[in-house]
């Protein structure tokens, strides 16, 4: 498929439109599942850590699964993907409705969902960066505010339908709803160059039956040569020669006197055959190894080592809070004529200011970028043991809009993996650490869920989120300070904003 020039506009913008509703319209339910986590915690009466795995796998499964849906995308292209992935996303929530039991969530809302929203993402992030390269940034940071604009409207709107219509209908309402994703996959036009000419078919097509001998290697040397006779004959007869039995007969002589070269061409052919898969299966062995050495060449940087530790604590610690917030608040007695806003809105739109800040102060050169994100992680750890002291709604507000903003620092890893590892080695390095920031979604806000069920309070479940994210972040401040690359005996000179995990990028 050939593709044309990026044109960083025109249908482009299009593009960055329904990108954006379609993450808006798959992550709005997943990201406020904690609406309804509280009507599943009622509903099924069993425990917090059991019900909390729901959500986790919901905002965690694509993230683990994204090798598999960039291999989708590539695949198929990302229309195909969006529109069969909106199915998904919507049959997944309307199935949710008729749940017996939590296991039945567990595949209906935190698989199917959870895979459906993960296409999504890769398939939008797909095709605004085929439509865009100046502007690719700005495309990007558009359309991943979709996710947060649809918590903070999603966490309303789910409280308002469940109060209307119950959980069951809210969730029928919600999936209907994401039925509009196939409206949007349906307006991401591939960037196709409309003077290429479509894959040339006719060749086979207009190629005889009888010239296929060696098609199907079940048969025999005889019934292939029986398979040339009779087409050979037929093709006679329907073109109304009228000596078509004389011509079979020489026929028959012709092919018996060619035998035995069709059983060498025969034996050549499988020879070469068994010889290509050999040597198939031995280049697909080298990729694996490949794959796997370029891997352990990343984590001997040790700045890598470190951040795939800290993404990883951090998704453990720092996700539980726009999933379990809500019931910190019941928890506290907190009345409900006090609720303003439901908190997980609040993380909602706080989340897409921290993007649109980060991102910004991320691109002034006199900011240290991996400081930058080592700072939202500290900070982040401190927002978390605070919220046992929390006890009024005013104060859970704010720490839910801190711990909002700091997520936005989601907008800055891309910067901090590329200035980690180098532009070339991106994509391997980021497939990895969103492997292990899937791994922490989806293992944090059980672990939270069973230190209630073990304590009856969340004050021993925040302490640990809280000491999770610290440690990561103190882990990556101590891999990227100057001193200690002085003390492995490392160049100490660096050029200015570069960071000393800059040699261990080029190993």
């Amino acid at each position: 498929m050939v593709f044309r020039k990026p044109p960083d506009g025109g249908w482009g913008w299009v593009i960055v439109v329904v990108s954006f509703f379609t993450q808006f319209l798959c992550y709005g339910s997943p990201l406020a599942v904690g609406v309804l986590y509280l009507e599943w915690l009622d509903a099924f009466g069993e425990g917090k850590g059991k019900t909390a795995w729901v959500g986790s796998l919901a905002n965690g499964i694509g993230l683990l699964a994204s090798p598999v849906c960039s291999i989708c995308v590539s695949s198929f292209g990302a229309r195909p993907v969006a529109i069969f992935s909106g199915f998904m996303v919507a049959g997944g929530l309307m199935m949710s409705s008729f749940a017996p039991n939590i296991y039945f969530l567990y595949v209906s809302y935190g698989i199917v969902v959870g895979l459906g929203c993960g296409l999504l993402y890769t398939a939008t992030v797909t095709i605004t960066c085929q439509y865009f390269d100046k502007r690719r940034g700005l495309a990007l940071g558009l359309i991943s505010t979709g996710s947060s604009v649809g918590l903070f409207i999603y966490a309303a709107l789910q409280r308002e339908l469940i109060e209307l219509y119950g959980l069951d209908g809210c969730l029928l309402i919600v999936g209907a709803l994401s039925l509009n994703i196939l409206a949007c996959g349906s307006l991401m036009r591939p960037l196709e160059s409309p003077s290429s000419p479509p894959p040339e078919k006719i060749f086979v097509d207009k190629v005889p039956d009888q010239y296929f001998v060696y098609h199907e290697k079940e048969k025999t040397i005889e019934e292939n040569i029986s398979i040339l006779e009779k087409g050979y004959i037929d093709e006679k007869c329907v073109n109304n020669v009228p000596d078509c039995k004389q011509d079979s007969i020489l026929n028959k002589n012709v092919l018996s006197s060619i035998n035995v070269n069709e059983k060498d061409t025969y034996k050549k052919k499988v020879v070469e055959q068994t010889n290509f898969c050999k040597q198939l299966a031995k280049r697909k062995w080298q990729l694996y190894l490949t794959y796997w050495k370029d891997t352990m060449v990343l984590f001997k940087n040790k700045v890598f080592s470190a951040l795939f530790v800290a993404i990883l604590l951090f998704d453990i610690g720092g996700f539980p809070p726009s999933l379990l917030m809500e019931d910190v608040a019941r928890s506290a007695n907190i009345s409900e004529d006090d609720y303003y806003m439901p908190l997980i809105s609040i993380i909602g739109i706080m989340t897409t200011v921290g993007k649109l800040i980060l991102g910004i102060l991320a691109d002034f050169k006199w900011v240290n970028t991996l400081y930058l994100y080592v700072t939202t992680l500290l900070m982040t750890g401190v927002a978390l043991f605070a919220i046992p002291f929390a006890k009024s709604y005013l104060t859970l507000a704010m720490l839910s809009g801190i711990l909002g903003f700091l997520t936005g620092n989601w907008s800055i890893f891309p910067y901090v993996t590329t200035k980690t590892v180098g532009i070339e080695k991106l994509t391997h390095a980021y497939g990895i650490l969103m492997f292990f920031a899937g791994l922490g979604n989806s293992l944090g806000p059980p672990i939270v869920g069973w230190f209630y069920d073990w304590t009856q309070e969340y004050d021993t479940a925040f302490y640990f989120s809280g000491f999770c994210v610290l440690l990561g972040g103190f882990l990556l401040l101590l891999a990227a300070l100057p001193c200690w690359n002085a003390c492995t005996n490392q160049s100490s000179k660096l050029p200015p904003n570069t960071y000393s995990y800059k040699v261990a990028s080029n190993a």
